[in-house]
């Protein structure tokens, strides 16, 4: 572990060029395929320190890869940057406040502005640390879209895109740090469109065939699924056109968009398709057409033991991440405002008294035999996982107890102890990746462990393969329609 030294002294001289990207990025939160200008500032940072960039990876406006370095074996870093929509909130306020100078009404609720920033320093140190003691390898971040819908890596993974990795690093923004991947479920997210007719409701109801009474029953026979379904499985919905304004038209036409989650890919498809036959008869009850649009999906994630323990040693020579009392101060009056349950719930979690009065875990947790935890949540990381040994750590970001995808996590995302989440991952993550430079034989061993796993069960891609990322799909949507323009003309 003497590299760590050097990786430390020279990520905390860099910390604060990469603290203001996690910054910019959070005041200007853009939502999935939007990543517009978080692309351009992470594309222009990555230049400034010798990456060679590749743009549009796998079609995609806002998916690009930077690299750098020769020889020796490829590790990748995984970014994201993706917002969430109506989760506004002015930073440091433990009240609900949109922020005033945010007129998207995006708001960074997953830390993603921190887990991008923090793997390209990540990624920047490890290159450096190379290059100053002539080391071979090559190191590679991924910048990916749209982890928040639709999995932006798992189209990526499709197209090819981490062809010649050698293992994959990456992070998440956390109420705990935890270098042991927790399981996740895989998820598919699908349109289901119905199109009926319109007639006067009051009039002649009888010449309608109401396409919103199709989505209704479609809703209503998923709620009768779910006695029927394990428990860890998830299914959600949110009607995206309801059609129209007006109760005295029967709705011609009619949208929900679904995410059905299981705990693996093979029971993600089989639930799918139970949903899929209940679109089926809504669409028949109605005697309306339905039209089935696969938006995306991700699979399940697929710990790597033998990274994992690379990653536990790193870990372990840093500590904990280094809150002081201010810190510890400031998430203690969002913890105030948390459910108390969960709060007491996330300290017994990490081994502490419900009553510790820290509100930021700042240990490490050592090694255990307990099973690892299903989460019910879901990462596209996952892709990337089954295509090549990847791990992940969690680290401490925010007040223990507060929730992802809320208020909470954004008005923490700018504050000092988000910071220094991001930096302590930046130091564990590099810390890593030049131990797999420096021994390749950690590389064979995580390898062997993915080969076996994968002879057993192979990865079954969770995307058909005639459906192409959101963008590409509309691109091409547009370019037939302009077709079509031009042979009316």
């Amino acid at each position: 572990m003497e590299h760590l030294n050097h990786l430390i002294k020279d990520i905390e001289a860099l910390a604060p060029e990469f603290t203001a990207l996690s910054d910019s990025i959070w005041d200007e939160p853009e939502l999935r395929w939007e990543e517009h200008a978080a692309v351009a500032k992470q594309i222009a940072l990555a230049e400034n320190y010798g990456f060679s960039i590749s743009r549009e990876v796998a079609g995609i406006p806002t998916a690009f890869s930077a690299s750098k370095g020769s020889g020796g074996p490829v590790i990748a870093f995984l970014g994201e940057y993706d917002a969430l929509a109506e989760l506004s909130q002015d930073g440091g306020n433990t009240e609900r406040c949109p922020d005033p100078g945010n007129h998207s009404g995006n708001g960074q609720g997953c830390g993603h502005h921190l887990l991008g920033a923090g793997s390209l320093l990540a990624a920047v140190a490890t290159a450096r640390y190379l290059e100053k003691n002539g080391l071979p390898g090559r190191v590679r971040y991924y910048g990916c879209p749209a982890e928040e819908a639709a999995a932006g890596k798992s189209f990526m993974v499709k197209a090819g895109a981490f062809a010649g990795v050698d293992a994959a690093i990456t992070w998440h923004p956390f109420a705990s740090t935890l270098w042991k991947q927790n399981l996740m479920l895989a998820y598919a997210q699908v349109y289901f469109h119905f199109k009926g007719v319109a007639a006067h409701a009051g009039a002649a109801p009888h010449m309608g065939r109401s396409a919103l009474d199709a989505v209704e029953l479609l809703n209503v026979g998923t709620n009768f699924l779910r006695e029927h379904m394990p428990d860890t499985a998830r299914i959600h919905y949110a009607i995206t056109d309801a059609g129209g304004l007006s109760p005295n038209v029967v709705q011609p036409r009619a949208s929900v968009y679904y995410i059905i989650r299981a705990t693996d890919g093979q029971q993600m498809r089989d639930l799918y398709e139970r949903v899929l036959k209940v679109a089926k008869g809504a669409a028949l009850m109605t005697e309306t057409e339905l039209t089935v649009e696969f938006d995306g999906a991700c699979s399940e994630i697929l710990p790597n033991e033998a990274l994992e323990q690379v990653l536990y040693q790193t870990t372990k020579a840093l500590g904990g991440v280094p809150f002081d009392a201010m810190d510890q101060s400031a998430a203690a009056r969002f913890a105030a405002g948390l459910d108390h349950r969960e709060v007491r719930n996330a300290k017994t979690s990490i081994g502490w008294g419900p009553n510790e009065e820290k509100a930021l875990h700042d240990e490490v947790p050592d090694q255990s035999p307990l099973p690892r935890v299903q989460l019910t949540g879901s990462s596209d990381v996952g892709d990337v996982s089954w295509s090549v040994p990847t791990v992940q750590i969690m680290a401490a970001s925010f007040a223990l107890g507060t929730p992802l995808h809320t208020w909470q996590v954004v008005a923490q995302g700018k504050l000092p102890a988000a910071h220094k989440g991001m930096i302590y991952a930046a130091k564990a993550m590099s810390g890593t990746a030049v131990s797999l430079f420096a021994d390749q034989g950690l590389i064979a061993d995580a390898k062997a462990e993915f080969d076996t796993i994968i002879a057993e069960t192979p990865y079954i891609c969770p995307i058909p393969d005639d459906v192409m990322a959101p963008p590409v799909r509309r691109a091409r949507i547009n370019e037939l329609q302009d077709e079509l323009n031009m042979q009316s003309i």
